[in-house]
């Protein structure tokens, strides 16, 4: 997971998806980007344009982050504090079994497979362990058959082709020297950025199925102190763009 550098933009979407609720009034906005080194000029015209794209609504002065950004910040949140239970040794399988729709409908669909966190086993087959629960919704359960499953080849190395944990893994870690070696704010800010983009992408595998010393909890852990430190930071401003 590349470590991005910050632009307006990503500043502002990265604020609000961290504040609960997600809104702020502009002041505050604008009072945290220069904080974090970016020109009031380039924030008003990144606000200007994700309203335009939909990415924000503003009204009285109070920007809020859109329907479907706010569904990222539900993934979001789940994903740094995720349920998990018990595994027996069980595999959630979905096979695909309704034709007929078209390409847009076939993208949403794999979409919202891979955000449920199952793997393509083959094109119309995905599965994962059963240790989470996995809510499809309507529109992708009419596509398909549901059963549970235990695969007779090596649960551990189906687990590694379908979710890559040791790639995971790798990347993880090198978030963690990087939290450990910014030094400013806005290093912070960006290392957290892109931890949480990585956390989302954690496969949730049972402990059984994961690479020695696994950085997920780390990772999780670090992202959080961070969250604890940015809020603390952002409270203090609010009160400022206040008085």
């Amino acid at each position: 997971m590349r470590v991005r550098k910050l632009t307006a933009r990503s500043a502002i979407l990265s604020a609000l998806l961290g504040a609960h609720p997600a809104e702020a009034p502009v002041s505050w906005i604008v009072s945290v980007a220069e904080e974090l080194g970016l020109q009031q000029s380039a924030v008003r015209v990144a606000l200007t344009r994700m309203v335009a794209m939909g990415d924000l609504a503003r009204a009285n002065g109070v920007y809020r982050l859109s329907d479907r950004l706010i569904e990222r910040q539900r993934r979001q949140d789940a994903a740094v504090r995720p349920v998990v239970k018990t595994w027996d040794g069980e595999w959630f399988l979905a096979v695909v079994t309704a034709v007929g729709d078209d390409a847009p409908a076939r993208t949403a669909f794999r979409d919202t497979m891979r955000a449920r966190k199952l793997g393509e086993l083959r094109e119309g087959v995905w599965t994962r362990p059963a240790n989470i629960e996995i809510v499809l919704g309507p529109q992708a359960s009419r596509r398909v058959s549901v059963f549970t499953a235990a695969p007779t080849d090596s649960p551990i190395a189906m687990a590694e082709t379908l979710f890559a944990p040791q790639l995971w893994a790798r990347d993880a870690e090198r978030l963690l020297r990087e939290f450990a070696s910014s030094s400013t704010l806005r290093e912070r800010f960006e290392v957290a950025a892109a931890a949480v983009r990585h956390i989302l992408d954690d496969p949730l595998l049972p402990d059984p199925l994961l690479p020695a010393d696994w950085p997920g909890a780390r990772l999780r852990a670090e992202y959080a102190a961070f969250r604890t430190e940015f809020l603390a930071f952002a409270e203090q401003l609010l009160v400022t763009s206040d008085v």
